[in-house]
């Protein structure tokens, strides 16, 4: 893919430590490109990575798998984007392992990731860990991913409640991460819909998304203490995305900022800004000419 700037969505990205004075051990990553030299349509590719480790090995980790996941994406044609972000995914894991092997400051060091790279106006997610992806649209917001932990898989078994899942004791305990000696098995469900299955979720990847559409990548320092609805609520009410990135953020240091913060919020152009654009440039307005999914 070759690098573009402006991307063709709307880009708001803010990270912060939090409010208990540990080192922030988060990265994100926001790119945009276009296909190639023959193929101009858009792409868009964000990255969120949660560090696990001590002595800043947390930081290690993040840093070497959003650097590792995004030259892998950019340097790919883009026609096989499932394929390419599990090779990525893989590709940083491994360097992970590779980078802590015999050091014993970077011993056990590992990431979270959530990875959203949207072609045109299609969806393709990945992710590894309690990092997650949500959709709004409209007044609506509905989480993408499934976290990969010890609350999550006590819930599904139904040994816990919704209600007893926040401020859990195990609440950090995530079951997948990129580090180890193993490599994880990337999660592609992309779930739409709560009551739908496995095999669903994991048939949604390629997702239209709608004009005005945001999409919302977030570390667990927001999610811990900011609920869905919140966030929902948080994001519809400010006038723009760099405003309701700050806003999320000082909500949750408010209640604590127990954990470092981050939030990346991609928006597709509404309607009319995409048809202003259009008379501007005579280019074809891609969402309009392809179906959208109920």
């Amino acid at each position: 893919m070759i690098p573009s700037t402006p991307g063709h969505l709307h880009v708001a990205a803010l990270s912060h430590a939090g409010m208990s004075g540990k080192n922030n051990e988060d990265r994100y990553s926001v790119k945009s490109f276009v296909l190639s030299k023959d193929d101009s349509r858009p792409s868009v590719f964000a990255l969120v990575a949660d560090g696990i480790g001590g002595h800043r090995a947390g930081e290690v980790a993040a840093e070497l798998a959003v650097n590792t996941i995004s030259m892998g994406v950019a340097e790919s044609n883009a026609k096989t984007p499932v394929e390419i972000l599990e090779t990525a995914v893989h590709a940083a894991s491994h360097a992970i392992s590779a980078q802590s092997a015999g050091k014993a400051d970077e011993e056990g060091m590992g990431t979270t990731c959530a990875c959203a790279w949207v072609i045109e106006n299609k969806l393709y997610t990945a992710y590894v860990g309690d990092s997650r992806i949500y959709l709004l649209r409209g007044k609506h917001i509905q989480r993408l991913t499934i976290d990969h932990s010890w609350v999550q898989e006590a819930f599904e078994k139904g040994v816990i409640t919704v209600e007893q899942m926040h401020g859990h004791p195990n609440v950090h305990v995530i079951r997948r991460y990129l580090g180890g000696l193993q490599l994880p098995e990337v999660d592609f469900r992309l779930r739409i819909d709560n009551e739908e299955t496995e095999e669903e979720s994991g048939h949604n990847q390629g997702f239209y998304l709608d004009p005005g559409d945001t999409i919302l990548l977030c570390s667990d320092g927001l999610t811990d203490l900011v609920w869905d609805d919140e966030i929902q609520k948080t994001i519809h009410s400010k006038k723009d995305l760099k405003s309701a990135a700050e806003a999320l953020v000082t909500l949750a240091n408010e209640r604590g900022g127990y954990d470092n913060i981050t939030v990346v919020l991609l928006s597709m152009p509404r309607l009319k800004e995409a048809l202003n654009k259009k008379r501007r440039s005579s280019a074809r307005v891609f969402f309009c000419l392809l179906p959208v999914q109920p």
